[in-house]
């Protein structure tokens, strides 16, 4: 049996893996509802408000999915990392009582109103309450990256007889390595988003079903995916040019580069990294391609793994092929947004059914992308929990194996019911479809908040408004 270390390591990676994909729909899902629900009260076009209303479903299941999932991890570092809880809790703690604090409390606020509120308050206040929620899974995405980045790139401290103490709160909240990572993932949960209601948008034109309703969407979704897929590209660009500078090691294990110095480096695109010889068996090299891209230098030089000793390297195959599966998926995603393009100037991007079944194919590639990118940034920093200075093996609860055994064997087993329920009313959701604008039209003439009349509502009959 593996030792407790690694026993709860692997908990610890299996919980926050199911985790981190709840986040990485509502955020985008949020800002999605909000901007059809201001859409709505601006054009008082009902097509807007019947996204707004089908989408806000599967958004309280994935948000209450995150809400549980997410629980756990803050007891697991008291249980299973008691000492680096002790040992940067003055610093730590404080980032995620912030996060409580602002965004958990904002969501918990206004969820009520934004899920329930519709025919109880105006309909500018349901917005407001929407917009609210929104922000607050963006406040939340902040403060907990503040915290995972600070242990990347640890800045404004100082150790106290073992500890780690605050001495400047704007260098932690703002260390290096946050806004690149702040910003990636945020762009990387709405192309996520995007890609989840051009997939589910897709699958109802290719069942002929809610024609105008799904080519609103799908429309409004490529938008998105057109413009933030190239942008993700670039901010991924300079995030890279960050690693290279305070995780030089990280970087040396995303791109195979095993001597003390490469110069120039080149791009592997495929390779078999091997640790017991410290080199790659083979591999499918561009020369000086590497430097341009990581240092914007045709020669410049890149640092490797045989720099430092192989105790204080990462698991390279994991983080080597983690972020080859994360850049692949990326590219795939710019070009389906341009095949979109190509089809919108045609006139044909709801009806190409090469277009469309790909669109469903793609709907889980946000996550698949946003868990290798995690496995990337987390794998990448081993054998250190805080960045070169307090390593994973130091800080682990002196636990029995198989008590630790028994809870991740329990965690799989719950987990898996969790994710088996939440598929299933998803999928049931989506079969059951959107409620119908006369539906909504009735709702909306009925409700005694709403002092502006929805009359151009049939304009969201047309099936080309798209």
């Amino acid at each position: 049996m593996p030792d407790a270390a690694t026993l709860s390591r692997l908990q610890f990676a299996f919980t926050i893996s199911f985790h981190i994909l709840f986040p990485a729909m509502t955020i985008g899902l949020a800002l999605f509802i909000a901007t059809c629900e201001g859409l709505w009260l601006k054009t008082r076009n009902l097509r807007y408000l019947q996204l707004a209303k089908f989408w806000i479903k599967p958004f309280a299941i994935t948000f209450g999915m995150g809400v549980v999932s997410g629980i756990v991890l803050s007891y697991e570092f008291g249980t299973n990392f008691a000492p680096f809880s002790e040992k940067v809790g003055a610093i730590l703690g404080p980032l995620l009582t912030y996060e409580v604090m602002t965004a958990f409390f904002l969501e918990a606020g206004f969820l009520g109103v934004m899920l329930f509120g519709w025919n109880r308050v105006s309909p500018k206040m349901h917005f407001m309450a929407t917009v609210v929620v929104a922000i607050g899974t963006l406040l939340s995405a902040f403060w907990i990256l503040s915290a995972n980045s600070w242990m990347q790139t640890p800045a404004g401290y100082a150790i106290q007889d073992g500890r780690f103490v605050p001495t400047d709160w704007w260098q932690i909240i703002f260390n290096p390595s946050f806004p690149y990572r702040f910003v990636h993932m945020v762009l990387a949960a709405l192309i996520t988003s995007s890609f989840l209601i051009a997939g589910v948008s897709a699958w109802y034109l290719l069942k002929k079903r809610d024609i105008a309703f799904a080519r609103k969407g799908l429309s409004m979704a490529l938008w998105v995916m057109l413009i933030l897929t190239p942008l993700q590209v670039v901010v991924g660009d300079f995030h890279g040019l960050e690693v290279k500078e305070h995780q030089p090691i990280k970087l040396a294990a995303m791109e195979g580069i095993w001597d003390k110095v490469e110069q120039p480096a080149a791009l592997r695109l495929f390779a078999w990294p091997d640790m017991q010889q410290e080199k790659d068996r083979w591999s499918l090299a561009i020369p000086h391609l590497g430097s341009l891209i990581l240092t914007h230098s045709w020669d410049g030089a890149v640092q490797g793994l045989k720099s430092v000793k192989p105790e204080d390297r990462p698991y390279v195959p994991l983080v080597f092929y983690s972020f080859r599966i994360m850049v692949a998926i990326g590219f795939l995603m710019v070009a389906t947004a341009f095949w979109g393009l190509w089809l919108r100037r045609k006139g044909r991007f709801a009806e190409n059914p090469r277009f469309l079944k790909l669109l469903c194919l793609m709907t889980p590639s946000g996550l698949v992308a946003t868990l290798a990118g995690w496995y990337v940034v987390e794998t990448g920093r081993q054998p250190w929990l805080v960045e070169g200075l307090l390593r994973t093996k130091d800080v682990i609860s002196p636990l029995p194996a198989q008590r630790v055994a028994f809870s991740l064997i329990l965690f799989v087993i719950v987990y898996s019911l969790l994710g088996y329920v939440f598929v299933h009313f998803y999928r049931k959701l989506i079969r059951k479809g959107p409620p119908s604008l006369e539906t909504l039209q009735a709702q909306v003439a009925s409700n005694p908040q709403n002092t502006s009349p929805a009359a151009s509502w049939q304009s969201g009959l047309n099936g080309k408004e798209a």
